[in-house]
């Protein structure tokens, strides 16, 4: 039996992923760990092989339509590819308890949602910035900051699956400068696909997916990309973000409130014990 409600919110994820760009990540594992009560690693694990589902029909029209920049995707894959691999290796090696899992997995969760929400409000303002300034850095300094970048966003997307959107997108604006905006889109959502794919796979080897319900996520969310990707156009740019921005803050709050109630009721009860 199909939930209706896991339908619906891979239509809603869907829906703002094709209007706004934002990985689904940033929506979709908060949305799975705090409306459905699924188990933090298992909500990144599922979200990392439904983002590499989904962000693959993306890359294809993007690179049909000649709009991703391969040498920075090649970059920041050298980066995040084996910092993905390595951070699944010390998770997998430090066999962490259910409980010291989940705060870890909601407090990198907290941060990069945070991150996400704050290059969503101040790209334009650190555009202005720092813009003309990069313009004339030496390509090989751009192919170093492009690797750093990417074994940054490996590592945080492979703990809370979430950076890869907007951070990266932000970070690649600032690296690239001549590009044009669809090509940096184009180029960002192309690299997400192999580290999504990568760390999605770490997961499942550590019995973090759940394939039921990354179908039943799949078949909302490819009907709302496709809605949004055409809706885009048709709503205010800067309206978006802001919306999105403030739901990122509020999520990571909540996720943050959760998190501090359940560590003082754990010390509580330890307390209680001795």
């Amino acid at each position: 039996m199909i939930d209706p409600l896991y339908v619906a919110s891979g239509f809603g994820v869907g829906l703002l992923v094709g209007m706004t760009g934002v990985g689904g990540g940033s929506l979709m594992t908060p949305l799975l760990i705090l409306l459905f009560g699924v188990h933090p690693t298992t909500a990144v694990g599922t979200d990392l092989l439904y983002a590499a589902g989904t962000k693959t029909g993306g890359s294809v029209v993007h690179g049909w339509s000649r709009s991703v920049h391969w040498p920075a995707v090649l970059r920041l894959a050298c980066g995040s590819i084996p910092a993905s691999a390595l951070t699944l290796l010390v998770l997998w090696n430090l066999d962490l308890k259910s409980d010291a899992e989940r705060s870890l997995v909601n407090l990198v969760l907290c941060f990069a949602l945070v991150l996400t929400a704050t290059s969503l409000i101040f790209r334009k303002a650190i555009m202005e910035r720092y813009r003309s300034k990069l313009e004339r850095v030496d390509d090989r300094t751009t192919a170093i900051a492009t690797v750093v970048t990417g074994a940054v966003l490996g590592t945080l997307v492979s703990i809370s699956s979430v950076g890869a959107g907007a951070v990266g997108v932000t970070v690649l604006l600032l690296l690239y400068p001549r590009l044009p905006m669809a090509t940096i889109v184009g180029s960002d959502i192309a690299h997400a696909v192999p580290l999504t794919l990568v760390a999605g796979t770490g997961h499942w080897a550590l019995g973090d997916v759940d394939w039921a319900l990354m179908g039943v996520l799949l078949l909302g969310s490819l009907p709302g990309i496709v809605i949004g990707s055409y809706s885009a156009t048709r709503v205010p740019e800067t309206v978006l973000r802001l919306t999105l921005a403030s739901v990122l803050f509020v999520v990571a709050g909540k996720i943050m409130f959760t998190e501090l109630n359940l560590s003082s009721a754990i010390v509580t009860a330890l307390a209680w014990t001795h």
